[in-house]
């Protein structure tokens, strides 16, 4: 990591720059493959699926026997461990159902708002060296909570044509049944258009790589909507001198080990703090299986040491972390003057991987400084809303003159008329 020691708030954002992520490096290549599917529909699906995934899928559909078949495959720990992660976010997910609440704006005049569920919905689960099934509980239990009609799983096949076993447990604990053997830019392509079995649906969730991003923008310029943008993973922890340099390595390392392009950031006033996380990252980077990959993210990732709490405040609200753990002795204080995160994980004994996985908090969130102005998976992704209005005969009597008056001065007369012909009726 490299080490900063007070900084000028001018060079904060040079800083803290995120690793490149272009969509328009990726643009002309991206979209080459999702016209060509767009136009060849199940041809192009499978060539590309064959081109990228190593295998040939003559039926893309999840049949019910693998489904069950792969039940079988997951052994009794991870299937206990998958039902209570689940349990916990269905809990959480569950407490965020709207209410509907009318209002009477003037005496006659009913204002109110009805949340409906988006009625079909994608989701795209990576696969790959890390399958996640976790993210099939984070993104399919809040869509079934909303009451979603239609619910499609895409995610790729091994070069055996089978999906990770996990995956598919967990797919079935949750209801989700319309399960399809298609990962990258072909599953994007094929849920934003509708190819063969697979059916076009109007909004697209999910994790990915660079591709299965610059794929979910360039639908959704015109033919799809997307649960946000978003860039490699990235975690930011605020420490002070009550924090422990073991747990706060380990949790660096727990976001570095998601891919080279991770970034990780470590804030602090306590400046003796940084050399015992370091001396820990390089104990605990011995024994990771995917070392390589955490150090090509720890070499691009920070440790910046400033003067007071307020100033590491100011940082953060600046940088907008997806993931930002406050290891600190008032982090409850600290917390409240958080105003740009996706989530936050308080004190020493809330490992960032709990919301990964457990906690009952969702886990696609906003990257790339995206958290100043998008939240994370919610039910709300799942729902629109509506809003309603009714007026009685005392309501237009009582508004209308607001509304004539209103409507003459944009010179809009239709809009005026419209009232002024009630206000006649009931007149008469």
């Amino acid at each position: 990591m490299k080490t900063y020691q007070n900084p000028p708030k001018n060079k904060w954002d040079e800083l803290l720059k995120r690793p490149s992520f272009s969509v328009g490096e990726l643009r002309d290549q991206v979209q080459v493959i999702l016209t060509e599917i767009r136009i060849d529909g199940i041809d192009a699906i499978r060539k590309y699926t064959e081109k990228f995934d190593g295998v040939f899928i003559e039926n893309l559909t999840v049949t019910a026997e693998e489904i069950s078949e792969a039940s079988g495959l997951v052994d009794n720990a991870l299937k206990d461990a998958i039902t209570i992660a689940a349990a916990n976010v269905r809990k959480f997910h569950e407490s965020q159902i709207p209410v509907s609440k009318r209002i009477e704006t003037t005496s006659g005049v009913t204002c109110w708002q009805k949340a409906v569920a988006i009625d079909k919905v994608g989701l795209y689960i990576p696969g790959g060296s890390a399958p996640l099934f976790s993210t099939v509980l984070m993104l399919a239990i809040p869509a079934v909570i909303a009451g979603c009609k239609e619910i499609v799983l895409c995610t790729p096949p091994g070069k055996d044509g089978k999906i990770n076993p996990a995956i598919l447990f967990a797919a079935q604990l949750v209801g989700v049944s319309k399960i399809y053997k298609l990962g990258g830019i072909q599953a994007i392509g094929a849920m934003a258009y509708g190819v063969d079995c697979v059916p076009k649906v109007y909004k697209i969730f999910g994790p990915g790589n660079q591709y299965v991003m610059a794929a979910k923008q360039l639908v959704s310029i015109s033919d799809v909507a997307i649960d946000m943008p978003a860039g490699p993973s990235e975690v930011a922890i605020m420490a002070d001198t009550t924090a422990n340099p073991a747990f706060i390595a380990a949790d660096l390392l727990s976001q570095a080990e998601h891919g080279p392009d991770s970034q990780v950031v470590l804030v602090t006033n306590d400046a003796s703090l940084i050399e015992k996380v370091v001396q820990e990252l390089a104990a605990q980077l011995t024994e990771l299986p995917r070392k390589a990959i955490a150090e090509k993210a720890l070499a691009n990732s920070q440790a910046i040491v400033l003067e007071n709490v307020a100033e590491m405040i100011e940082l953060i609200n600046g940088y907008a972390p997806e993931h930002l753990i406050v290891a600190m002795g008032n982090y409850t204080e600290v917390a409240e003057k958080i105003t740009n995160a996706g989530s936050v994980f308080l004190g020493n004994y809330t490992p960032e991987s709990a919301g990964d996985y457990a906690s009952g908090t969702n886990h696609t969130l906003p990257t790339n400084g995206w958290a100043r102005s998008f939240s994370g998976v919610n039910i709300d992704s799942f729902m629109k809303k509506i809003t309603f209005q009714e007026i009685t005969p005392e309501g237009i009597l009582n508004l209308g003159p607001t509304i004539e008056t209103m409507a003459a001065a944009e010179l809009l007369d239709a809009h005026k008329n419209a009232v002024t012909l009630r206000l006649k009726e009931l007149k008469k």
